[in-house]
């Protein structure tokens, strides 16, 4: 009885999601949605920027370098949140056959990819007065550069076959095999020697950073979630109408024929 029961919610579960998948409807919700959270994305990430770089105290020890954090910890964050949401939208296209699950992956890699790339520059300029070096082979920038890596990996993977399908099997599967190094990320100071410090922001517990250092950061992370969900829906909703247009081609081309 179980089984039935769970075998129901989970074909249920499906076909909510195949009903948004209609990529007339989708577009007739992004279009409703597109703007304000792109402009919700572009307000909170300025706030946070201008307020962080500009207004908050400097740090006693790493002086104003600190502020190089309110771009390098938000991108650093989006860098994983973009991978997870990859993997998710390639679990959907594998499970559930979503109709714009594989096209939703396709867009997503190149946003986290330029975000993963921001971090590791970002990290490059903060680590040159703080460590003296441009660059160490420490767990974590290694595991975000291996993140890089895989955005690139699935971008190159997803165009590399004639047959769209199988490009987006593939890159799916590379999706799902590269989750692995998401915890690693996330816990390399804590499972190796490393120069970078413990995390300040947790779940578990209360900040150690000041809240005039803190609310800037918040700031900027949830604009920049804001605006990587909104260039993640523009282009999907490009590679709509551009997939939409180049079926009436055809059809047009095949009546003619």
């Amino acid at each position: 009885m179980s089984d039935m029961t769970s075998t129901t919610a989970q074909a249920a579960g499906g076909r909510n999601l195949h009903r948004f998948a209609n990529p007339g409807q989708f577009l007739r919700l992004s279009a409703r949605v597109l703007p304000p959270v792109a402009a919700i994305g572009l307000v909170l990430t300025l706030t946070g920027l201008v307020w962080g770089l500009f207004f908050s105290p400097s740090d006693w020890q790493q002086h104003d370098a600190v502020r190089i954090m309110y771009v390098h910890v938000p991108s650093a964050w989006l860098a994983s949140f973009g991978y997870f949401s990859l993997a998710l939208a390639s679990a959907s296209a594998l499970i559930w056959r979503h109709p714009l699950a594989d096209l939703a992956a396709v867009e997503i890699g190149p946003v986290g990819a330029a975000f993963t790339a921001l971090c590791l520059a970002t990290g490059s300029l903060w680590g040159k007065p703080m460590w003296g070096a441009w660059w160490v082979w420490d767990a974590r920038m290694t595991s975000v550069l291996v993140l890089f890596f895989l955005y690139l990996g699935h971008i190159a993977l997803v165009r590399a076959f004639d047959d769209p399908q199988r490009g987006y099997r593939a890159g799916a599967i590379l999706a799902l095999v590269g989750v692995v190094n998401l915890p690693i990320i996330k816990y390399s100071v804590e499972w190796w020697n490393t120069l970078h410090q413990p995390a300040s922001i947790t779940l578990t517990g209360a900040p150690t950073m000041a809240p005039s250092m803190l609310w800037p950061l918040l700031l900027a992370a949830i604009g920049g979630m804001f605006g990587f969900s909104a260039l993640v829906i523009a282009r999907l909703r490009a590679a709509v109408m551009e997939r939409r247009i180049r079926a009436l081609t055809m059809a047009q081309i095949r009546d003619v024929a």
